[in-house]
C-alpha cells in the first residue's frame, strides 16, 4: 500500500511526469498549431531532400558548365538557373542542405548537452559551485555571440568542424542559464521536498525529478536556437570562415553569388530565401513546443 507521503509526491508531480498520456496531450496541442505544423513540414522536406540528395539531385553540385553560366530561373534543364560557374542551383541547394542543417543542429545539441549538466549542477548545488560556474560563463556575455564565434574561428582556423565547435562554445552560456533558471524554479517545489523526505539521494532527485522538468524549457529554447545557428553559420561561410568552397553550403552560395548580384540576382536571392524560411520554420516549431509543453502557455 502506498504511504500518504508517496501519494503526496505523485499528486505534486507536474503533468510532464505522468506517463504517455501527457505526451499524447502535448502532441495534440502541437498538431493543432498551424504554424508549428507548417514549420515541421518545411524541416521534414528540407531534411529529407538533404538526406536523399544523391537520389533526387538532378546534377552533380560540383560540375560546372562554361556555356550555361548565370542561366535565369526556368531555364530548360535548370529549374532555378545556374550560378556564376554554370553549376545547377537546385542541385547545390539540395546538397547544401546537408552542411547547413548539420552546422545548425549539431552545435546546438552539443551545447544543450553540456549546458544541461552545468545548469543542473549550478541550480541544484548552489553556493560556491553555482557562483563558480555562472561567473565563469559570464565572461562570454561580454562579447556579442556572432563576433565571439568569428574570433574563435579566426584563432583556430576556418573549416566546417571549427565552425561547429565555435558555435557550440558560444551557445553554452545561454543554454546553461535556461537550465539553471528552470532548476531553481523546480527545486523548492513540494514533490521534490517530499522525495527528499522519503530518502531520495541527490542522483535520484536530479535524474528523476529535476531532469524531466528541466528538459522541456531547454528543448523549446534549443529548437529556436537552431534557426539562429543556421543564419550564423551562413554568415561565417559568407565571410570564408565556415564551410569552404567548392563544398555546397547555403552560406557559401550567398557568398559566391554576391559578386554577380547585379547581373543575376537569383544566384544570391534563392539561397538567402531558403535560409530565412528554414530559420523561421525552426522558430515556428519552438513556439509550438512551448505551447504544447507549458500548460500556462496554453491557458
Amino acid at each position: 500500500m502506498p504511504t500518504s507521503t508517496t501519494l503526496a509526491v505523485k499528486a505534486a508531480m507536474p503533468r510532464l511526469q505522468r506517463g504517455p498520456g501527457a505526451f499524447i496531450r502535448a502532441a495534440r496541442v502541437f498538431l493543432r498549431d498551424r504554424q508549428a505544423v507548417i514549420g515541421l513540414l518545411i524541416i521534414a522536406i528540407t531534411g529529407g531532400a538533404a538526406l536523399l540528395a544523391p537520389l533526387i539531385s538532378p546534377y552533380d553540385p560540383l560540375t560546372s558548365e562554361s556555356v550555361g553560366r548565370l542561366a535565369p530561373i526556368g531555364t530548360p534543364g535548370h529549374l532555378l538557373g545556374t550560378d556564376e560557374q554554370g553549376r545547377d542551383i537546385l542541385s547545390r541547394l539540395i546538397w547544401g542542405g546537408r552542411a547547413s542543417l548539420l552546422v545548425g543542429i549539431l552545435p546546438t545539441v552539443a551545447a544543450g548537452i553540456v549546458a544541461l549538466g552545468l545548469g543542473l549542477l549550478a541550480g541544484y548545488l548552489g553556493g560556491a559551485v553555482d557562483h563558480g560556474i555562472m561567473r565563469g560563463l559570464d565572461v562570454f556575455f561580454a562579447f556579442p555571440l556572432v563576433l565571439l564565434a568569428i574570433a574563435i574561428v579566426g584563432v583556430i582556423g576556418p573549416g566546417m568542424g571549427n565552425q561547429m565547435f565555435a558555435l557550440a562554445v558560444v551557445l553554452v552560456p545561454y543554454s546553461t542559464r535556461v537550465v539553471r533558471t528552470a532548476t531553481l524554479s523546480v527545486k523548492p517545489l513540494e514533490f521534490v521536498e517530499a522525495a527528499r523526505a522519503l530518502g531520495a539521494g541527490n542522483g535520484r532527485l536530479i535524474g528523476c525529478h529535476l531532469l524531466p522538468n528541466v528538459l522541456p524549457p531547454l528543448l523549446v529554447y534549443t529548437s529556436t536556437l537552431v534557426g539562429m545557428m543556421i543564419v550564423a553559420s551562413a554568415g561565417l561561410s559568407f565571410l570564408g570562415l565556415g564551410v569552404q568552397p567548392p563544398t555546397p553550403d547555403w552560406g557559401v552560395m550567398v557568398g559566391n553569388g554576391r559578386l554577380v548580384i547585379y547581373r543575376a540576382a537569383h544566384v544570391v536571392t534563392i539561397p538567402g530565401v531558403v535560409i530565412v524560411i528554414t530559420a523561421l520554420a525552426f522558430n515556428f516549431i519552438g513556439d509550438g513546443l512551448r505551447e504544447a509543453l507549458d500548460p500556462r502557455a496554453r491557458r
